[in-house]
């Protein structure tokens, strides 16, 4: 990357700061770009879910790794837990997603506290295994809640082998505007569920899998305790990243840490942080990080600015550790402050191998915790940051009151936030389809087939804060 006219400002820069200049190009689609990452995670898509508790959970976890993207599993999971999450995950079709199973014997009510948890807002009815029906919110409209599924459910649906091709499902369930298609295996029993966007879909991602064909997760752990094991631990469970996490991650803990981690040979990416600057990040590749975690406070959930003053600007700050991780042979995550598709453009742009997203997957139908709205019917989910005062009370739990009283005290994030799903793109896939074709026309105008080429060749200009919202824009006329 390099700034037009070699310009580079004498202050730092946050993504609305700066643009890209378009450059010649000799590809004809998008779909000519390669998505893949280089840092070692096996990942077909530039996007990683933030660990934080109220967004990556195993449904995440399950449906991104599915589109080709990595989520990391919060560190204040206990690790037994975490290891049934990657069972969980590692067990999923490469193609059709879990279904809501429900029996027939069930009431309407159970079915529509089951069915706001998917997308496409449906459930299969099950008996000895097998599918027998299918039950949608449509069908429990005006309908007693005390009424059993098998009264309700529509006993006419798409029926797909295990093994049928995407296009083919596409066009069979395109052919019976039905709302889902059900996957059976030879033997007649349950497999999964496919919606047309989903079928289309298989056949546009590639998932990101493991050797064993395994869909990829990675998982956190801290900087205090027995990290060596835990590690070891989380390993043996066979997660495919290890991410060893911190607000401050340019600190003796941290290394330590590293190095205790990096000690025990871990056969997978190890990636750390979070850090904002050259230093940091040489410390950290130094005592073991494959991946170095980039950012400090422009996270929507963060205080930290507003609190203690310290950060930096995430554009600049992705921007130098990125240039210092690649004279190492080595990558970095950029963490925080993405709002919109060109944020992750431009975070790829600066050199970042990928780009962590939180609170703007935490209004998704696949984030953990209940669909609740508010007095005018708006659907929402509560998020809130990792060091915040809720965060921090999950975390120290089996500490003393004492102890956690004074934690407690010392907080750098929202407690409680309403993420609101948007109507247009209430699933987290929506919202990678958006972020995806960004990206890639971003690489079009680029002149770029991959994100390395990607880096290379963008040229990137400064602008004012009238030229940021020149290119937004309106809903209504001026």
């Amino acid at each position: 990357m390099r700034f037009l006219n070699d310009a580079a400002p004498p202050h730092d820069l946050t993504y609305d700061d700066v643009f890209m200049v378009p450059r010649h190009s000799a590809i004809a689609s998008r779909y000519d770009v390669d998505l893949s990452t280089t840092d070692g995670t096996g990942t077909t898509l530039p996007l990683v879910v933030a660990n934080m508790t109220a967004i990556a959970g195993k449904r995440m976890a399950e449906t991104v790794a599915r589109r080709g993207a990595l989520t990391v599993i919060p560190q204040d999971i206990p690790i037994p837990v975490v290891a049934d999450v990657i069972r969980f995950v590692k067990s999923r079709h490469l193609v059709f997603d879990t279904p809501i199973e429900l029996r027939g014997d069930q009431t309407v009510s159970e079915a529509l506290a089951l069915i706001p948890k998917r997308a496409h807002k449906a459930a299969v009815v099950v008996e000895d295994g097998r599918p027998v029906g299918v039950v949608s919110e449509a069908d429990c409209a005006g309908v007693d809640r005390f009424a059993q599924c098998r009264d309700v459910m529509n006993p006419s649906f798409v029926r797909l082998s295990d093994d049928s091709d995407p296009r083919d499902a596409f066009e069979a369930i395109d052919a019976a505007k039905a709302p889902i298609a059900v996957a059976v295996d030879a033997d007649g029993n349950l497999v999964g569920v496919l919606t047309r966007l989903g079928a289309l879909r298989a056949t546009l991602y590639a998932p990101a899998v493991d050797a064993s064909g395994g869909l990829r997760i990675a998982a956190a752990i801290g900087v205090n305790g027995d990290v060596a094991t835990k590690a070891k631990e989380l390993i043996a469970a066979g997660v495919d990243c290890l991410v060893v996490d911190t607000a401050h991650g340019h600190q003796d803990r941290m290394i330590e840490a590293l190095r205790a981690v990096r000690a025990i040979d871990p056969s997978v990416p190890i990636a750390a942080g979070n850090v904002v600057d050259a230093a940091g990040t040489r410390a950290l590749i130094e005592a073991g990080a494959d991946i170095v975690k980039v950012g400090v406070g422009p996270g929507a959930m963060c205080t930290t600015r507003m609190m203690t003053g310290v950060g930096r600007p995430q554009f600049s700050a992705v921007l130098e550790c990125a240039a210092t991780a690649r004279e190492l042979g080595k990558h970095v995550w950029a963490d925080g402050g993405v709002r919109h598709p060109r944020d992750v453009a431009l975070a790829l742009a600066a050199g970042a191998s990928s780009v962590m997203i939180g609170s703007w997957f935490a209004g998704t139908h696949e984030s953990p915790g209940d669909l609740l709205a508010d007095a005018d019917g708006r659907a929402f989910k509560v998020s809130f940051g990792m060091a915040s005062a809720r965060a921090v009370a999950n975390r120290t739990s089996t500490e003393s009151a004492y102890d956690r009283a004074r934690k407690g005290l010392y907080e750098e994030g929202i407690s409680s936030s309403r993420m609101y799903l948007d109507p247009e793109r209430p699933g987290v896939e929506d919202l990678i389809d958006q972020i995806c074709s960004g990206v890639r026309s971003a690489c079009t105008y680029a002149g770029a087939t991959s994100l390395e080429g990607f880096h290379e060749r963008a040229l990137v200009g400064v602008q004012s804060t009238a030229g940021f919202h020149e290119g937004r824009p309106l809903s209504t006329s001026w």
